[in-house]
């Protein structure tokens, strides 16, 4: 079977990189032609339109920015034509509404849709240690599960469409209120000349220690957030995804509305492709 994975972004290529090695037919399509040049040589086929990606597969892997780029892609009258008797697995972050719009539409045009939203960066696709979150039915998780291993060891069956979806923007959610938190303490500790090294031993013997600290504290005191594993304009757009459905939901978004403005500050200064971590930036400016 031909997988084809649509969108080639910092997740999506590794994706269809990690599917070429466990034996798989794969075919890429990206938007942006030029950096998906090289797969060929790698033995992995690339798609000059949609409508191509989605006739060269019978499984469909949507990697793309956003509900917008999903339905530029997926549902352009070429594309569309193409969708029946194929599975579509949507496994970048989109609310979990627009998710559920996109299974009525798959399935008016005569396909299967799932989601698999994944929870990790480059490292984890690599090594194989993705988390994913599967929403569907009992049956598509069977049918599929042997296929999404080839991203994380155990896929999760959470619930029906846009269960996992949720779930997603809830784990990204944390991402944003971490790293916002950290930065000002860090910025704290700094400009009261405390030594991190004993600010960072303290945090790590305490119930307030998360891996994320540790993780990015080198990229915080190098102020350096090139090569990123996720971006700080995506991180803004799943900040924004959660806002509307938490706020829908009832829930307070208050802590959350604090976060954004420091997000959009961040894109503002130019560092939108840059690490996420590159929020320190907002918070902790140089003096």
């Amino acid at each position: 079977m031909n997988v084809v994975v649509m969108g080639a972004g910092l997740l999506g290529r590794p994706m269809a990189e990690r599917l070429k090695a466990t034996g798989r037919m794969v075919t890429v399509y990206n938007r942006t032609q030029a950096k998906v040049a090289d797969l060929p040589k790698a033995g992995i086929a690339v798609a000059e339109t949609p409508a191509e990606a989605v006739r060269a597969g019978a499984c469909l892997i949507l990697m793309l920015a956003d509900a917008r780029a999903i339905r530029e892609a997926l549902f352009a009258p070429a594309a569309r034509q193409e969708i029946r008797g194929r599975t579509v697995i949507q496994m970048g972050t989109i609310g979990p509404q627009e998710s559920r719009e996109f299974q009525r539409e798959v399935q008016a045009a005569g396909g299967d849709y799932l989601e698999a939203p994944v929870l990790g960066s480059i490292t984890e696709v690599k090594e194989q240690r993705l988390s994913v979150m599967v929403g569907g039915t009992e049956a598509q998780f069977e049918q599929w599960a042997g296929l999404l291993k080839a991203f994380g060891p155990e896929p999760r069956l959470i619930g029906p469409v846009g269960s996992a979806a949720a779930l997603k923007l809830a784990l990204n959610q944390l991402i944003a209120a971490e790293i916002a938190a950290f930065s000002l303490s860090l910025g704290l500790v700094q400009r009261e000349g405390i030594a991190v090294d004993t600010f960072m031993d303290i945090l790590r013997q305490s119930a307030l220690f998360a891996s994320a600290f540790e993780k990015k504290l080198p990229r915080l005191l190098a102020r350096d957030y090139a090569n990123p594993n996720f971006s700080a304009r995506h991180l803004l757009k799943d900040v924004d995804l959660f806002l509307k459905e938490a706020a829908a939901a009832g829930l307070n978004v208050g802590s959350l509305d604090g976060v954004r403005p420091l997000l959009n500050q961040t894109v503002e200064r130019g560092l939108a492709d840059a690490d996420y971590s590159a929020l320190f930036e907002a918070v902790n400016p140089p003096v």
